[in-house]
């Protein structure tokens, strides 16, 4: 080998070693939100990567979007799979009791704030009352789905029964005709227990799923046909494969997965999270019961929820309600990812059912209701524990 060679060889070498030392170091798994249940079949994984496209997908004029809409994909209200930005917060209206929404003809139950052109956006009526949300995260659905209705039933306590001043209860909901019961659902008066939603009024990820096509971006499916606008039955504007793939999709993400499990302070934060009694309505630990999916069944999980609804106070009351929840009540959100929350976010993140809490802390401390008990007991830790305690929950 000549002078000439050696000497390319040389730089060759050094450029790789440079390259290597300046490419960006992959994130670790537990710092990712997005990412497929371990255990799923080849064609489960097809399905999964097929519905994450389309999840991702742009909605046009010609391919149906509105002509009244929200958002044009699914991933602009929920980036990278995380909660989403009070920028793209939508709003819900018609509703103040849990005797049906009165505003259906004036385009309740949510509002449509954009159209595309020679269209006008909708504008609240007189009189509805309303509020605004943003998008929670959508990962680790499908273990959520797969709870077993006898599981919420004895996690709940309606008529607070022990005396500890929380009284959870499931949402039970009528539902659309196009849905299949989970295996051993149970029925009261004709309702079934649901569970999506910031109210839980969503009975499962279909439902929830073709309901945001439809009120988010205007398009309608098989399953929900009616438009937005006319008000009237059009044909789908989006196949049913493709709602179904998104739907798989949804059911199919990883469930957040912790990080510093083993420091110190996440330990001591963890226990103090039980001691002022937060872990009552955060349930840490959940069982999935039997699944259509195999990867989901009979797996314990940790989301610290238990998915039912509780009086949140005057505070977090918006005088807006869905299905047959009170206004003042809140589906128990999920804190598994919370500490991820800030990365969907921008930076910062922002809490609560319409992102009006930017801390932790001030998410805790606008809690009321059932939870004022936690919230007192919070307010008398030590800086110390409080630390703590919000150290564990950014682990989560």
């Amino acid at each position: 080998m000549n002078k000439v060679c050696i000497y390319l060889v040389f730089l060759c070498c050094l450029f790789l070693v440079a390259c290597d030392k300046t490419s960006p170091v992959a994130p670790e798994e537990n710092e990712l939100l997005d990412g497929p249940i371990e255990g799923l079949t080849t064609q489960q994984q097809i399905q999964f990567l097929k519905g994450d496209e389309a999840f991702a997908d742009v909605f046009t004029i010609n391919e149906g979007l509105g002509p009244l809409f929200v958002a044009n994909q699914c991933a602009s209200c929920h980036p990278g799979d995380g909660k989403g930005h009070p920028f793209v917060q939508f709003t819900r209206f018609g509703q103040s009791d849990t005797l049906g929404n009165q505003f259906m003809t004036f385009g309740a139950p949510q509002l449509q704030n954009k159209a595309i052109p020679g269209y006008q956006p909708e504008v609240l009526p007189t009189g509805a009352t309303f509020t605004s949300l943003i998008a929670p995260a959508v990962t680790g659905l499908g273990f959520l789905d797969a709870v077993s209705d006898a599981d919420l039933i004895a996690l709940s306590d309606p008529n607070d029964m022990d005396g500890d001043g929380i009284s959870g209860r499931p949402h039970w909901n009528t539902i659309p005709s196009y849905v299949q019961l989970r295996p051993n659902s149970i029925s009261k008066n004709g309702k079934y227990i649901s569970r999506f939603g910031k109210k839980g009024a969503a009975y499962d990820l279909l439902h929830q799923t073709s309901g945001a096509y439809n009120q988010d971006m205007g398009i309608t499916s098989l399953f929900e046909p009616i438009d937005v606008f006319s008000l009237l039955e059009i044909d789908p504007e989006v196949n049913t494969e493709t709602v179904r793939n998104v739907v798989a999709y949804l059911k199919t993400l990883k469930q957040p997965l912790p990080r510093d499990v083993n420091s110190g302070d996440v330990i001591l934060g963890k226990q103090i999270f039980s001691d002022i009694d937060c872990a009552k309505c955060h349930s840490p630990q959940l069982t999935t019961g039997i699944s259509p999916i195999e990867a989901l069944s009979n797996k314990t999980f940790f989301p610290y929820t238990d998915l039912l609804l509780h009086d949140m106070g005057v505070g977090l009351d918006d005088n807006y309600t869905e299905g047959f929840a009170l206004t003042s009540e809140w589906k128990t959100p999920p804190l598994w990812g919370l500490g991820l929350s800030k990365d969907a976010q921008g930076g910062t993140c922002f809490l609560l059912h319409d992102g009006r809490a930017t801390s932790i802390e001030s998410a805790i401390l606008m809690h009321g209701g059932e939870a004022v008990q936690s919230k007192n007991k919070y307010l008398l830790l030590s800086e110390s524990e409080k630390t703590q305690l919000i150290t564990f929950l950014e682990s989560l």
